[in-house]
């Protein structure tokens, strides 16, 4: 076995979720909706999970929303996220109308308490051309 810490996973875009990549790339955050029954999707799929349309769009979020569940991660197994933590995964139900699960990140992160309001902000995965969108308490 390796003493090389294992690389950290990465998103592999697909030709559906490129878009919501590239916005996540330029820090803007976008939720993929259906043109035909309006429900909006997160994540990205390449037919609507309601009525099985294909004729999909992207609107733009302002990336407000509040903590519905989080969990502080103190450490890992081994995976690609030992020596990370301690980190704070959560998801996190937009204003925009969906749910998504993400990092609350920043200074008070570990002060995180659901039902708290946050808004989106942008990591870089360093060596690679993804963005993720993380989130952080506001107020």
């Amino acid at each position: 076995m390796s003493d090389q810490p294992m690389a950290r996973p990465v998103p592999k875009p697909t030709a559906w979720s490129q878009p919501y990549w590239d916005a996540a790339r330029e820090e803007r955050l976008v939720i993929q909706h259906c043109n035909q029954c309006a429900t909006r999707i997160m994540n990205p799929k390449q037919y609507c999970p309601r009525c099985l349309s294909d004729d999909l769009g992207w609107s733009e979020s302002d990336g407000r929303g509040t903590v519905y569940s989080f969990s502080i991660q103190k450490r890992s197994p081994a995976s690609p996220f030992v020596g990370k933590g301690p980190y704070v995964v959560a998801i996190v139900r937009l204003d925009s109308g969906v749910q998504m699960l993400s990092n609350i990140v920043g200074e008070r992160a570990f002060d995180v308490h659901c039902g708290d309001a946050v808004k989106v902000a942008f990591e870089p995965i360093p060596g690679t051309d993804i963005t993720l969108p993380v989130f952080e308490l506001v107020g």
